[in-house]
Order: C-alpha cells, then sequence, then structure tokens
C-alpha cells in the first residue's frame, strides 16, 4: 500500500507563487512515476504534470507548460510542484498520485494511489 500526503496550498494573489509537496511511503517511491493532478469545482479532475521514476523529461498539460515545475527527491520519498506566475484559472484542490509501473502515464486511469488533496487558491 502507498500513502501520499500533499502539503503547501494556500491562497496566493494572482502572478504569485505556491511550491506543493507530496510525501509518499509505503513502498518502492522510486520506481514509481509519480503526477500531480487538479479539480476545480464543478470540474472534471485533470492532469497537470507527471515525471518518471528516474527524474528525467517530464509532461506537463498545455495549461501550465513554461510556468510549472514538477520534480522529485528520491531520497526524501518526496515530489513537488513549483508553481510560478499562478493565475485564478489555477484555483483548485491539487491531488498527488502514485503509479505502479516507471513510466507515467498523463491518465487518471493510469495511477492507483492518491493523496487527500491540498487547496490552490488564487486571487484576482
Amino acid at each position: 500500500q502507498v500513502q501520499l500526503v500533499e502539503s503547501g496550498g494556500g491562497l496566493v494573489q494572482a502572478g504569485g507563487s505556491l511550491r506543493l509537496s507530496c510525501a509518499a511511503s509505503g513502498r518502492t517511491f522510486s520506481s514509481a512515476a509519480m503526477a500531480w493532478f487538479r479539480q476545480a469545482p464543478g470540474k472534471e479532475r485533470e492532469f497537470v504534470a507527471a515525471i518518471p521514476w528516474s527524474g528525467g523529461s517530464p509532461s506537463y498539460a498545455d495549461s501550465v507548460k513554461g510556468r510549472f515545475t514538477i520534480s522529485r527527491d528520491n531520497a526524501k520519498n518526496t515530489v513537488y510542484l513549483q508553481m510560478n506566475s499562478l493565475k485564478p484559472e489555477d484555483t483548485a484542490v491539487y491531488f498527488c498520485a502514485a503509479s505502479r509501473l516507471s513510466l507515467f502515464s498523463t491518465r487518471l486511469t493510469g495511477y492507483p494511489y492518491w493523496g487527500q488533496g491540498t487547496q490552490v487558491t488564487v486571487s484576482s
């Protein structure tokens, strides 16, 4: 079993930055691809970013490309999401997800393990 705990959410003004963290425990974190998804009120959960076990060649949704950066520290069993130039439309609950595989997916179904989510609110 895998446990994921997100932190770092909060309220920020448009143009500001936040860094989300996701601490993982329970299985071999370093061999699993990790991802961030988000869900805004009344909308479906959507892909934000993903990173393979090696940490190389991450993938981003077009809406966050150039503003968000996903990274991981396998020694600390932690994955991060650095969010810069935040916009009101980035407001959502952000979820960390872990795969059973080393290569990532951009689909919800690629991730059997999920955190509880952390709220990010961007004011205009």
